[in-house]
């Protein structure tokens, strides 16, 4: 079983290190930590509705792209 500071040190390493490319990346990994997106795809599943997040994400990398 992998220890609490195991799980903190590999979620650093996956999101933070992994560098947004614009807005959508930052809400996506916020949605994400939060659980959100859990549900979404949840509700998704169980209405067989795509949600429709990879979509919008791309659109507002497009819109609101970070200068790195």
């Amino acid at each position: 079983m992998q220890s609490l500071y195991g799980a903190i040190a590999n979620y650093k390493l996956y999101y933070m290190e992994k560098k947004s490319k614009g807005l959508g990346d930052t809400i996506a990994k916020i949605t994400k930590t939060t659980g959100i997106k859990k549900v979404v795809d949840t509700v998704a599943k169980a209405t067989g509705k795509d949600c429709g997040c990879n979509k919008r994400q791309d659109n507002l990398n497009r819109l609101f792209p970070y200068n790195n």
